[in-house]
């Protein structure tokens, strides 16, 4: 998991983190979701629809992923498998603008 300037988070960071009104978004790729499971309260935007993703309409975005689109000051946290892509993921939404 990574988050701000790309520190990781453990799980119960992340879950209070939850708490709060922090939008979660799970990179990893749609068969990874169905073969090892979904997190609560994440929505899945996988590593290579990312970009696009963080540019959509937000009518577009709620209707695709089923979620408010984040604002480019609103607190996001990126998770994956093992770290790498929530950091790629990261560096995507920064070159957007997102802060």
């Amino acid at each position: 998991l990574c988050a701000g300037e790309a520190p990781s988070l453990s799980y119960q960071e992340l879950k209070d983190l939850k708490k709060t009104d922090v939008l979660h978004i799970d990179v990893r790729e749609r068969w990874e979701i169905d073969r090892f499971g979904k997190i609560p309260a994440s929505i899945n935007i996988p590593l290579g629809e990312l970009v696009e993703a963080l540019q959509m309409d937000p009518t577009e975005f709620k209707k695709q992923y089923n979620q408010q689109m984040p604002s480019k000051t609103d607190p996001v946290v990126f998770s994956c498998l093992a770290g790498k892509r929530s950091k790629q993921a990261l560096g995507f939404a920064m070159s957007l603008g997102f802060s």
